[in-house]
């Protein structure tokens, strides 16, 4: 019978696609998890991996053998923490997968208190704008919008359930640019813009008693949503031009004086984000915990 670490090394290297990406996640080296698949290949008498110096991917063996072996790993997973149930209080690791705006605007909120209220739990965040796989990259829970979420999972709000977009600008520019009462002044104006990793330019729409208008903007910045973001704000704040972006993100800058809001009839509001996990009967300790702490949590 295979060794289970061994086969816990197959699936780590499985999902995340490689050797190196799965010794981060799961802490073991390189080497130990390529030795362990090299012996579980040997006893099985079939290769279950194919790799190259830069990829490595399931042979049909492989795959079939991972699709039989997720449910009963996560059966294991499952049994193992009804342990938790006995502790005084639940232990163990949480792992989120959440874009820079919810670690920016949502956790700060939550994580401070969840942590003193479940000091035997480990939260690791993990801060990525791209989608991702939850199974695939080890996370245990995501955060994202509705319309950016992955289908098929349990979803509950977290943070407020409604948010805005909003538009400032430094008084300096106001002072030297005018400011502008109607989103298509915006085409005169100097605008700095955001792009998702998808590639795709943040449209900037406004909505004003029922009527939505989307306008293209033209400015000498654009950044990565996310990972860049906060140089498009810091350009903002210099001088440079009006920046678009989660209002919750820009208040302190407005409260500080140095950004002001402009045109705040028209900023736009929608739904705000969503907790999402595999519909699993059984969660772990630490998911459950969380779960339960957010749903007592007032915005």
């Amino acid at each position: 019978m295979a060794d289970l670490q061994d086969i816990g090394a197959f699936v780590a290297v499985a999902r995340h696609g490689g050797f190196r990406e799965a010794a981060r996640m799961t802490g073991a080296s390189a080497s130990q998890l390529s030795e362990a698949l090299r012996r579980l290949e040997a006893s099985l008498g079939v290769r279950l991996l194919n790799r190259t110096t830069r990829s490595v991917a399931t042979t049909d063996a492989g795959q079939r053998l991972l699709e039989q072996l997720t449910p009963a790993l996560d059966a294991v997973e499952s049994a193992l923490d009804v342990v938790n149930g006995f502790r005084d209080r639940p232990a163990g690791r949480l792992r989120l997968n959440v874009p820079q705006i919810a670690s920016k605007v949502i956790l700060p909120r939550i994580v401070p208190p969840f942590l003193t209220a479940y000091p035997d739990i480990c939260l690791e965040v993990v801060v990525e704008d791209r989608l991702v796989d939850l199974l695939q990259s080890g996370c245990d829970a995501g955060i994202r919008y509705e319309e950016r979420m992955e289908q098929d999972m349990v979803a509950i709000p977290i943070g407020p359930k409604r948010q805005r977009m909003a538009l400032g600008a430094a008084p300096s520019y106001l002072q030297q640019h005018g400011r502008p009462r109607h989103p298509r002044e915006l085409l005169a104006h100097i605008c700095l813009r955001g792009r998702f990793s998808s590639g795709a330019l943040l449209p900037w729409e406004f909505q004003y008693r029922g009527k939505t208008v989307q306008i293209t903007p033209n400015g000498p910045l654009i950044v990565n949503i996310g990972s860049a973001t906060d140089l498009a704000v810091d350009a903002a704040v210099a001088g440079v031009g009006l920046v678009f972006l989660f209002e919750d993100w820009l208040q302190p800058y407005f409260d500080r004086g140095e950004l002001e809001p402009v045109m705040a009839n028209w900023w736009p509001s929608f739904a705000g984000p969503l907790l999402y996990y595999p519909g699993r009967r059984y969660l772990p300790a630490p998911l459950r915990a969380f779960v339960g702490f957010i749903q007592q949590m007032r915005w």
